[in-house]
């Protein structure tokens, strides 16, 4: 009995003291410890400054096109500026805005995977990064200079145009300043911006997933049927809505090379804003803002969506 006695408290003493408040007491069962919120008031601290840009820069200012999108010249409560901005010329300038950023996003989106896919199959390490640097420079290389750098190579007097002029290859006249020229400079930012994107979702692909395909009997095609496919398909739909939205928006490089010819909506709000519009016609720029914005947040949802989805595959 002594010594059963002697091995409970020796055992009891040996367990760890509960954690005390200041006032001796131990904390009720449940509470919060001492200092645990303190990293994430810490983290939330540190995003004050970026949120505070993104409301003065990107908030505010958007808060201000929805409003006045309702509002007519005088401030009164209207849906007339939606009413004029559904019909020509506006409408035709927005529907001409989604075929091009359609066109420059599922082109894009395809040669990058390809061409992405190619890279990350060489053996070459110099080539990765070599295409690694590059992309990262055209993708930031766009608005005015990139117009420049085309009108001046592919224009109608450029280096390139008189060059083959000289060998006898005529091009067709002002093919750079329609639909198409527009279209294909756009490509020269939005090809390397979607190798960029897709490139680690490639990296993220496991070799064992490779390797237990192929031992299980199943062939290249499979594979990609059944395993790399459905797992880069978040990554790559997510990426070409990226591209979606940046096709949509541009509004630099469009205006310097075309001088505002083609109808884009992007075109078109800033002419509003320039003062070249109707009379009573002040806030329809902001009714076309409005649209532009419905539809790239749409696009950014489900791009949200696809890469949680992509994100739960490449981080097992």
């Amino acid at each position: 009995m002594v010594h059963e006695g002697h091995e409970r408290l020796t055992s009891t003493l040996d367990r760890p003291f509960p954690p005390r408040g200041t006032d001796g007491r131990a904390p009720a069962r449940g509470s919060p410890r001492p200092g645990r919120f303190r990293p994430r008031l810490r983290g939330a601290l540190g995003l004050l400054p970026f949120t505070a840009y993104i409301a003065a820069f990107l908030g505010v200012p958007m808060v201000a096109v929805i409003v006045g999108a309702f509002q007519s010249p005088q401030g009164a409560w209207t849906l007339k500026n939606f009413t004029v901005a559904v019909h020509a010329p506006y409408s035709n300038g927005f529907v001409q805005s989604l075929e091009l950023a359609l066109v420059t996003s599922v082109v894009p989106g395809i040669l990058g995977v390809v061409l992405a896919y190619a890279v990350h199959t060489s053996r070459g390490s110099f080539l990765r990064r070599a295409v690694a640097t590059a992309s990262g420079v055209f993708a930031n290389f766009g608005g005015v200079p990139l117009a420049f750098l085309f009108i001046s190579t592919l224009g109608s007097t450029g280096a390139v145009t008189v060059w083959l002029r000289q060998l006898g290859i005529a091009l067709t006249a002002n093919w750079l300043y329609s639909f198409t020229g527009v279209a294909v400079v756009y490509m020269y930012f939005q090809i390397p911006l979607m190798v960029l994107i897709v490139t680690p979702a490639l990296n993220g692909l496991r070799p064992a997933w490779r390797e237990a395909s192929a031992n299980l009997g199943a062939k290249d095609w499979q594979f990609w049927r059944y395993v790399g496919g459905p797992v880069l398909a978040p990554t790559v739909l997510g990426s070409t809505l990226l591209l979606f939205g940046f096709g949509l928006s541009a509004y630099a490089t469009a205006r310097a090379l075309t001088n505002g010819t083609i109808p884009l909506t992007p075109i078109q709000i800033g002419a509003v804003m320039n003062g070249n519009v109707i009379a009573g016609q002040q806030n329809v720029g902001r009714a076309l803002g409005v649209g532009l914005m419905v539809v790239i947040l749409l696009a950014l949802a489900v791009y949200a969506v696809l890469q949680r989805r992509a994100s739960r595959w490449l981080s097992r």
